[in-house]
C-alpha cells in the first residue's frame, strides 16, 4: 500500500530506467478523480489493447470511447518498447475485480484464481495497455516485452514492491484475457531478475571490438543494477571516468548515487562510442562499459 507516484516522478523513474518516455498531451492532469479514489495504490496491472497502430492506440487511451471516458491507463507500451504516458491519477482500466487477488497482491503471496467481481481496481493499480491485437497471433517483440518488465521493476522498486505486486488484467477481473501472447508467471520472472540486478537485454553492438579488460577495472555490473535509488562507490568510479572522457553533464560531479545526470553523461559516452537510438538511452551496456575501463581503486 503506497501513496501513488506524481507524474514527474513517473516519468524520472522510467527513464532512469532506459525507456524512452513520450508525454501526450495534458497527460499530468488526465484522470478520473472526480468519479472515485486513486490511492493507496498496491500494484501495476498489465493490459493488451486490442488495437494496432501507435497513433490511434494512444488515442483511444488517452480519449476513451462511448461509454468509457478517458484515460483508459496511465501508459501505453508501443511495439518498439516505447512508453506514451496518457493518464495521471484514476483511470479507467482495470474495473471491478477479486478482492482475495487483491489481498494476495498485497501480501505478495500467490495469486488465487479471480472468480469475483466486488473490488474497484481502478483505485489500487497502475495501469499499462500494451498495443497488440489480443488474438494470439499479432506477435510481442522482446523490445516491447523487455518494456513490460522495466516499466514494472521501475514501479516496483519505487514503492519497495516485488513482482507479485504485477498482475495481468485475465488475473483481476473474471472474463478478461489480457494480456494474451505471454504467461505472466514469465513475466513476473523476468521483473524479479531486473530488481536483482539483471535483465536488461542484449549487450549493444560494438563497431570495434577490444580485448577484456584487465581485472583492475570494475566488471560489468549488469544495466538492472543503474536505477534510481542505487547508491555504490562504482557509480562515482564511473562519473569520474566520464567526466575525464569529457562527457560529464554533472553540476555538482559525481558521487555514489545514480541520477538523471549520470543516465546523461553516460548517453554521451555512448554517442561518442557512436551508438545511437535504443543503443543510446544512458543505461550502461557490456561493450561501452568495459571501453570505459572504470577503475577498481577508484572506489
Amino acid at each position: 500500500m503506497a501513496k501513488p507516484l506524481n507524474a514527474s516522478k513517473m516519468v524520472e523513474i522510467l527513464r532512469a530506467e532506459g525507456l524512452t518516455v513520450h508525454e501526450v498531451r495534458s497527460w499530468r492532469t488526465h484522470n478520473r478523480n472526480s468519479k472515485g479514489a486513486w490511492g493507496p495504490v498496491n500494484g501495476v496491472m498489465i493490459h493488451h489493447t486490442v488495437t494496432k497502430g501507435t497513433e490511434a492506440s494512444v488515442n483511444i487511451c488517452y480519449n476513451g470511447y462511448s461509454g468509457l471516458p478517458g484515460p483508459l491507463c496511465h501508459g501505453v507500451i508501443d511495439k518498439k518498447g516505447e512508453i506514451h504516458l496518457v493518464g495521471n491519477g484514476r483511470a479507467n482500466h482495470a474495473g471491478l475485480g477479486d478482492s482475495d487477488v487483491l489481498r494476495a497482491v498485497i501480501n505478495e503471496s500467490k495469486l488465487p484464481h479471480d472468480n469475483e467481481a466486488d473490488t474497484d481496481g481502478n483505485a489500487r493499480f497502475y495501469g499499462f495497455e500494451c498495443i497488440n491485437l489480443g488474438d494470439g497471433k499479432d506477435p510481442w517483440p522482446e523490445a516491447q516485452k523487455e518494456a513490460i518488465e522495466k516499466v514494472s521493476a521501475a514501479i516496483c522498486r519505487h514503492h519497495g514492491w516485488s513482482e507479485r505486486s504485477v498482475i495481468g488484467h485475465k488475473e483481476w477481473q473474471p472474463g478478461k484475457t489480457d494480456p494474451r501472447g505471454f504467461t505472466m508467471d514469465g513475466m513476473r520472472g523476468r521483473i524479479a531478475q531486473r530488481l536483482k540486478g539483471g535483465g536488461g537485454g542484449g549487450d549493444e553492438p560494438t563497431p570495434d571490438p577490444k580485448p577484456v579488460p584487465k581485472p583492475k577495472h570494475v566488471p560489468f555490473p549488469g544495466s538492472g543494477f543503474f536505477h534510481i535509488g542505487q547508491k555504490s562507490p562504482i557509480i562515482t568510479a564511473m562519473g569520474h571516468r566520464l567526466v575525464a572522457e569529457g562527457c560529464g553533464r554533472y553540476e555538482d560531479g559525481p558521487s555514489p548515487e545514480w541520477t538523471e545526470a549520470d543516465r546523461r553523461s553516460y548517453a554521451a559516452w555512448q554517442q561518442k562510442l557512436h551508438f545511437k537510438g535504443k543503443d543510446a538511452d544512458g543505461i550502461p551496456g557490456k561493450v561501452s562499459w568495459d571501453k570505459l575501463k572504470v577503475p577498481d581503486g577508484g572506489k
